[in-house]
């Protein structure tokens, strides 16, 4: 009777699972929405609490704060979209003279050119199959989800800004009075860590933004402040983030001058390394802390389950994971350590209780 009675909890054990795992699949997208939402939050957070305190209204200084964010995302989308347009058509319409500058300017450096055959081979690409009919329509039903869904997150981000004291006194009727202290740490550790990569990100995408901008003005290409943009936007994807913003940067500066491509490369390129070895490290401090591995696998991860904008997050999540295994470790450790001492008081000529 014992046995079929623990195989039948065995049994209702791994079908909860099962229904568990099936439940999670089937809400996998609404669940990286919300976790966009928290990763906002954290970030925006300390800013609305700012304004609060100032005699704000919470609703008031959560809508100003979104507005603020929509507008400069659409001022920054309006100023990169025709450019980038306009930069496609010239290379598309003189991409055979562009490719007979570079064989001119590598054949200049010393490198034989004879059977590289670029401006022929430029000639004959076909691009209204590369651009296709269908492909501008599955690219715009994208950006179509892309838009719906980044306005759910907005949503659901004010929502959650707004009614934070409510959802944190909600989250405490669940957690036991002796244990507030620890949740509180860890959710102002979850905060601190996520909110402080986000906010360090603008930062490093100002600066990146701003001197590409002062480099492309500087050399004389033109839709200097539209580059300037992009570099920023690239920078926040982790890994290939550089070079996406050093590459149409210098495609435009060659369709000037060889010249002022290998300028805009070099100044760029400097600055990356600036980047990766002074202002991340300074800009972060112990923020993010985790090793080239895991954020590699979590760029990974991130761009399986939601592309691009899984790529975006994927640092974020990464961070708050690490949270999560450090409060584990820090109290596994601090469990260890009690059981050391109260072995440690008890000496071995004092007799044992019992």
């Amino acid at each position: 009777m014992i046995r079929l009675e623990l195989s039948f909890r065995g049994i209702l054990a791994i079908a909860l699972v099962l229904v568990g795992l099936w439940f999670l699949i089937q809400l996998w997208p609404l669940l990286l929405i919300l976790t966009t939402s928290f990763i906002f939050m954290a970030a925006l957070l300390p800013y609305v609490e700012w304004m609060v305190r100032r005699g704000i209204n919470r609703v008031a200084a959560v809508v100003i704060i979104l507005v603020i964010i929509l507008a400069v995302l659409g001022s920054m989308i309006a100023i990169v979209a025709p450019a980038v347009v306009d930069e496609f058509r010239d290379l598309r319409a003189n991409l055979p003279d562009y490719a007979r500058d570079v064989e001119t300017f590598a054949s200049d450096l010393g490198f034989n050119t004879e059977r590289w055959d670029l401006p022929e081979r430029a000639a004959e690409i076909d691009w209204n199959r590369i651009i296709s009919g269908s492909q501008v329509v599955d690219y715009g039903q994208r950006v179509l989800v892309g838009i719906l869904t980044g306005l759910t997150v907005a949503v659901i981000t004010a929502y959650l800004l707004v009614e934070t004291h409510r959802l944190r006194a909600f989250l405490f009727r669940f957690i036991p009075p002796e244990r507030e202290a620890d949740a509180q740490h860890f959710l102002r550790a979850l905060e601190r860590v996520v909110g402080g990569y986000v906010r360090g990100q603008l930062i490093t995408s100002l600066i990146i933004g701003v001197y590409t901008t002062v480099v492309m003005l500087l050399v004389g290409v033109p839709n200097a402040i539209a580059f300037g943009v992009l570099a920023a936007f690239a920078d926040i994807i982790p890994l290939v983030g550089g070079i996406i913003a050093v590459v149409p940067a210098s495609i435009a500066a060659f369709q000037e001058s060889p010249t002022q491509a290998l300028i805009v490369l070099v100044a760029l390129l400097v600055y990356q390394q600036f980047e990766d070895r002074l202002l991340v490290p300074r800009v972060y401090g112990q923020t993010l802390n985790l090793p080239a591995l895991v954020v590699l696998l979590a760029v990974l991860a991130g761009a399986e389950l939601m592309g691009v904008v899984g790529v975006l997050l994927a640092l974020p999540a990464a961070a708050a994971g690490r949270v999560v295994l450090d409060y584990y470790l820090d109290r596994h450790a601090s469990g260890r350590l009690a059981a050391d001492e109260s072995v440690e008081v008890l000496a071995p000529d004092e007799p044992r209780a019992g």
